[in-house]
Formats: structure tokens, C-alpha cells, sequence
């Protein structure tokens, strides 16, 4: 039986005249990797935001079902809730990694953890073995200055993982990065996604990171124009 994960309702976002999302609906099913494509405008990356409580829409709902306990509507929560859902229940990883260049690869990887209440004694050694899981065995005391593009982004997905993340949101997560480094990337969250039983949601231009999701949502001027399963 499909499981839902994340279902929104009407969803309504505007900037100033501008509208980015015009009504739109969408259902994320548990365990799925969803790719959101469309041209610069056409309201993916608010859509992407919205879904995750980053930015709340002007109307409609958005319901998260958590694998244990009541359905949440994260429409209705208040800031402080909010912050507490993506802190503790979502991941995010962005094209520029947005890394803390004065600290270690396990150190930025570790923050996400302790800033949920685990102590710095147990974050350091499970963030490693985040780490060492995404193929960065000995590089966790290098600054992020001295990791290449794709290494960083294996960071960046290891800090949004840390916490046990249920769903994952990419916001064009391999956009500056060449071909051969976007695939070990995409292998990298796919695997410690839905290859844990999570969820990942993509936004992305690319349409061989999205051949590689099970389904594909099309957005044009902020609705779905087409959905594609693979």
C-alpha cells in the first residue's frame, strides 16, 4: 500500500503581484524519490519550500505524516514548531552546500546533531560514520576548503542525514558540478535516501538527475503540468 508522507492542498504563494504557486496539489509517498522540474518561475523552489516549512503559503495545507505518531499540519504550525520539524524530521541540501568553512567536514556534519540536543561526545563519532559511509574515510578533520565540489555536497548530504531525517529536500543539488560528479552526488543521496526507506524531494534542471527519481512533477506557472512515473 502507497503511504503518503507528504500531502498538500491548494497551495497558494504569491510575491508581491506575482504568483508562484497557483493552487497546487501534490502527494509525496513514502520511500519515493521526487524530481521537480520546470523553467526559472515557474514555482519548483517555492514549492520545494513550502512543503518543508521554510516559507508558508498564502493558502492551503500541507501535511506531513511522520513514520510514528498524529499527522502534522505544517501550515498551521508556528515558527518555532516549524523550526523544530526541519531541524528534527526533514534534511536539506543546497547547490552551494551552504558548509561553515571554518569547521571540519565532521564538525559542520556533527552541528546539525547536536544543535537537536546530542551531545558533541556522540555527534563527532556518528557524524563520521556518516562520513565514511558517503566515501569520506579520512578526510573528516579538512575544512571544506579542501574538498572538492562533490565532496562537499557528500558533506552537505551527510549533515542533512545526521539527524534521521525522514524527508530529504535538494534544492538543485548537483547544479555546479560537471557530469561524472553529479552522478556519484546523485548515487550518494539516492543511496542514503530511499535507499535507507526515506524520501527525497529534488528540485532540479537536469534531466538526468531526474531520470534517476521514480517520479518526475512538472511545474508550469505554479501548477503541475504533467507527472511522469519512471
Amino acid at each position: 500500500m502507497i503511504t503518503p508522507v507528504i500531502e498538500a492542498h491548494g497551495l497558494v504563494k504569491s510575491f508581491g503581484p506575482t504568483p508562484a504557486l497557483a493552487g497546487m496539489d501534490v502527494t509525496i509517498s513514502r520511500g519515493e524519490s521526487v524530481a521537480v522540474m520546470g523553467a526559472s518561475g515557474s514555482g519548483k523552489t517555492t514549492l520545494l519550500h513550502v512543503l518543508a516549512g521554510t516559507t508558508s503559503p498564502d493558502g492551503g495545507s500541507v501535511v506531513f505524516h511522520p513514520s510514528t505518531g498524529a499527522p502534522i499540519e505544517v501550515t498551521r504550525l508556528g515558527e518555532s514548531a516549524r523550526s523544530r520539524l526541519r531541524r528534527e524530521r526533514f534534511g536539506f541540501v543546497f547547490q552551494q552546500g551552504l558548509l561553515i568553512p571554518e569547521l571540519t567536514a565532521v564538525e559542520n556534519v556533527a552541528l546539525a546533531a547536536m544543535i537537536t540536543g546530542m551531545p558533541r561526545r556522540d555527534a563527532l563519532p556518528h557524524s563520521a560514520s556518516w562520513l565514511a559511509a558517503l566515501g569520506l574515510a579520512g578526510m573528516e578533520d579538512r575544512r571544506i576548503g579542501g574538498l572538492s565540489g562533490g565532496q562537499a555536497q557528500r558533506v552537505a548530504i551527510a549533515r542533512a542525514q545526521v539527524t534521521g531525517a525522514e524527508v530529504v529536500f535538494a534544492d538543485e543539488p548537483t547544479g555546479a558540478l560537471d557530469s561524472r560528479t553529479s552522478a556519484e552526488v546523485m548515487d550518494a543521496l539516492l543511496w542514503s535516501t530511499t535507499g535507507q526507506g526515506r524520501t527525497l524531494v529534488v528540485v532540479t534542471h537536469d534531466a538526468d538527475v531526474a531520470a534517476r527519481c521514480t517520479r518526475t512533477i512538472a511545474v508550469s506557472d505554479g501548477r503541475v503540468s504533467t507527472e511522469v512515473a519512471a
